[in-house]
């Protein structure tokens, strides 16, 4: 049976915050013409689950743990792949409160039921060795990306991880059998080529290890690859639940806005069994006006 009658759909929906400061989530926000989103009350449309094999790359992450979440609650085995499985399993299984920079970032405790843990690192792992953890995954989700710290690393870490350790990832998918990946990037990974080198959020967010010129690398190979894909670009990231609703747009499109995490773990798994994701680039915000459109939708606008 293939993978797209495996896999269903999740729920849609959206939130948004006022910046104290031009940084990273602040530049995604007003964008190239200073101008703030608004906000307005969410829709929430619901839909069956169904059991697969999901692989989740980074699912320590502030994003990767939500998607983790959602496909457990789903009913579908969910393998979680981290770096050290024994620290992962009590960071998963507490709630946290994370300050970054003028970010406050709270998640909640993940119920480990039918989450199994598994050893994935994209820069130390050979991808023989990656392809052994992805076997029997039916789909992989990368959540995947370089963590700024240290100003005279960051390129070296950004190459590494969002670029070369990417590349990696998804030849070892292709090497394990995997027929679906779903990659979480970023609005303007493609900003070179559509005149966005100056606007707020390229320069903004590119300065820390020129990572979206790191990521479209990743982003073309996987395009090329010949494996089933989404590519999901999201705005700025913010922790809090959404409010707000979901819009979601073609590639090289968008050059600013915000969206929630929770959000951006909800398109994810809707890709994994929407006909309508195969082979698609979406850019996804939090937009203005009245409730959000459901999930199972999104994709057929784009």
């Amino acid at each position: 049976m293939k993978l797209l009658a495996l896999l269903s759909t999740t729920a849609a929906l959206s939130t948004q915050s006022t910046p104290a400061k031009l940084d990273r989530r602040a530049a995604f926000k007003w964008g190239a013409a200073g101008v703030a989103i608004s906000l307005a009350p969410p829709a929430i449309a619901a839909a069956p689950a169904a059991p697969a094999t999901v692989f989740v790359a980074g699912a320590t992450g502030q994003t990767g743990r939500r998607i983790v979440e959602r496909l457990a609650g789903k009913g579908g085995a969910v393998v979680a792949g981290v770096r050290d499985p024994v620290k992962a399993q009590k960071t998963l299984e507490e709630s946290s409160t994370v300050v970054r920079g003028a970010m406050v970032q709270k998640v909640d405790a993940v119920d480990m039921k039918g989450i199994r843990l598994a050893k994935l690192d994209v820069v130390a792992m050979s991808v023989d060795d990656m392809a052994s953890a992805l076997k029997g995954s039916d789909a992989l989700i990368i959540a995947t990306g370089f963590v700024p710290g240290n100003p005279l690393k960051m390129d070296a870490q950004a190459h590494a991880v969002d670029n070369l350790g990417t590349i990696a990832l998804v030849d070892a998918a292709k090497k394990a059998g995997v027929k679906k990946v779903v990659m979480v990037s970023s609005i303007l990974t493609n900003g070179r080529a559509w005149g966005q080198e100056k606007s707020p959020g390229f320069q903004v967010t590119n300065a820390f290890g020129h990572v979206l010129d790191e990521k479209i690398v990743a982003e073309n190979y996987l395009r090329a690859s010949g494996l089933d894909y989404t590519i999901v670009r999201p705005g700025g990231l913010k922790a809090k639940p959404p409010t707000g609703p979901l819009k979601v747009s073609k590639e090289d499109t968008l050059n600013a806005g915000e969206v929630s995490r929770d959000l951006v773990a909800d398109v994810c798994v809707q890709a994994l069994g929407d006909a309508k994701a195969s082979k698609k680039v979406v850019e996804i915000i939090e937009g203005e006006g009245g409730g959000a459109a459901p999930i199972e939708s999104a994709f057929s606008s784009v």
